[in-house]
């Protein structure tokens, strides 16, 4: 018997994100639970013997997307015998048996409750010869329990919440991902912890919609609790959040951004249509008026901080006074910068069966507008930093150095894109992802930053020592499982970091 048979080689697999960054933190997961099950990472420059699509339902055309990829991955699995495909995610929830039937070469199909299934499906099927379909109706534990294999060194999600209890019209995030459930604040601290003792400087809160956190046991005020809390974790240096809903975004959470050091800061926060009418029509629960406050409030506590948005362009029904107050708001908010989306048809939302569907000319016409109105905005914003110090946590992956001109890139503590010369003192500096430098600004983009000058200081940190070995991280699984209804434990009072 040949050494290859007594040790063969482990099965090898990508992972291919699509969608929000709930789909990136289950991604990691994924990639964890297949490590642990012994697959190994592919090359980049080479083929899998498991292809794993997480995919997304909310953006345009994500069905086509999904069926053109599988077909383009259909004669690499004819030429690869033993090769599997497995989809999840929110298009997986929601098609459920109907992306076997329409690509009968796809082995596993799990949902997003389900997450951590996909190795023992991987393993029925190729034991069973057949596809394993499992879409269960309610979340069996959060991802975050699951073990980790992260991307990045310095940064981490920490997801706080899954699911959503909003009835938007736009959007079926709530049909497939369920009603919010949220973590014991114990457990979302202790991975918390856990990503610092790695060397992790960033970490960012997510949720479908963060700032809710707490209503599984009825505390308002537990978001801003949980903001101060992870402040107080010592090693931590910057926690950001995202995405908050303005219906439920409060004052002190506000109080606990401006007055933890380590809360960045940056709000992302989602305007959709600056409408009254409009947002009715979307069932956002709030109007015009409150959504300005929330701002003006803002940059009361934070005068630096920066703001960005999400906006729909072409709701049903939307009339060309209703855009024109979109303007009005996006021209008196001043984001530093916004996510524009024309509104498209989501099967399954009543939006999808509302009068008044646009033409798409009309749509288009309006987004070009808009886009302009933020690009100019934007680039103004971005010139008021020329000249300011910003501290940069420096970026790694494709873009983030440029040969051509010895700029790496990075991002401030506002969020801010930073393209910045790596030179110290004249001579070119060792800077390497997950170190932190210090800049100043003297140039601007609509979109990022520029500092050509010397770096003003260089901090090489333990997340760039392990940048600089290449090796991708991994969490084990931390917390215990699904949420415990009913008051949580207190918060702990933790040492008081930087």
């Amino acid at each position: 018997m040949s050494s290859a048979t007594l040790n063969p080689l482990p099965r090898t697999y990508r992972v291919r994100t699509y969608g929000c960054q709930m789909n990136v933190h289950d991604s990691e997961r994924l990639s964890g639970l297949l490590e642990e099950a012994g697959y190994t990472a592919a090359a980049d420059d080479g083929d899998a013997d498991v292809v794993v699509l997480n995919t997304c339902a909310v953006r345009e055309n994500a069905d086509n997307r999904l069926y053109g990829n599988l077909g383009q991955l259909r004669p690499v699995k004819d030429a690869r015998p033993g090769m599997q495909i497995a989809v999840g995610g929110c298009l997986a929830q929601k098609d459920r048996g109907e992306i076997v039937r329409r690509a009968p070469w796809v082995d596993v199909v799990f949902g997003t409750h389900n997450v951590g299934s996909l190795p023992t499906l991987l393993e029925r099927a190729r034991h069973n010869a057949e596809a394993q379909v499992e879409i269960v109706e309610s979340l069996e534990v959060f991802p975050s329990t699951l073990p980790a294999k992260r991307d990045s060194a310095y940064s981490g999600w920490v997801s706080i919440s899954v699911g959503c209890n909003n009835t938007c019209t736009f959007c079926i995030v709530p049909a497939l991902r369920g009603t919010e459930k949220d973590r014991r604040p114990g457990d979302i601290l202790a991975e918390v912890e856990a990503l610092v003792d790695q060397g992790v400087l960033e970490v960012t809160l997510l949720g479908q919609n963060v700032n809710a956190y707490g209503v599984d046991f009825r505390d308002r005020g537990a978001f801003a609790d949980l903001l101060r809390a992870t402040g107080r974790i010592e090693g931590l240096e910057r926690v950001r959040f995202t995405s908050p809903h303005p219906r439920e975004f409060t004052d002190d959470v506000i109080a606990a951004m401006a007055e933890t050091p380590v809360v960045c800061h940056q709000l992302h926060m989602p305007l959709q249509s600056g409408s009254d009418d409009v947002l009715r029509r979307m069932r956002r629960g709030y109007r015009q008026e409150r959504y300005l406050g929330i701002i003006d409030r803002v940059r009361a506590a934070m005068p630096d901080a920066a703001i960005t948005t999400d906006i729909i362009v072409g709701f049903p029904g939307e009339t060309e006074a209703e855009f024109q107050q979109t303007l009005d708001v996006v021209a008196q908010a001043r984001f530093a910068g916004a996510f524009t989306f024309q509104y498209s048809k989501r099967p399954g939302t009543p939006a999808a069966e509302m009068d008044g569907q646009l033409p798409k000319d009309v749509v288009q016409e309006r987004y070009l507008r808009l886009t302009a109105l933020q690009e100019e905005i934007s680039w103004s914003e971005n010139r008021a930093q020329v000249g300011r110090r910003v501290e940069v946590l420096v970026a790694a992956g494709e873009g983030s150095k440029d040969a051509a001109t010895g700029r790496r890139s990075g991002r401030a503590r506002d969020g801010r894109l930073v393209h910045f010369v790596a030179a110290e003192g004249g001579r070119p500096g060792d800077v390497r992802p997950g170190d932190v430098v210090e800049t100043v600004v003297t140039d601007a983009k609509p979109h990022f930053l520029v500092a050509d000058g010397p770096l003003v200081s260089h901090r090489r940190t333990r997340a760039g020592n392990a940048s600089e070995s290449g090796i991708r991280p991994t969490t084990p699984g931390v917390g215990l499982g699904m949420p415990r209804i009913g008051v949580p434990e207190p918060l702990p009072v933790l040492a008081a970091g930087c």
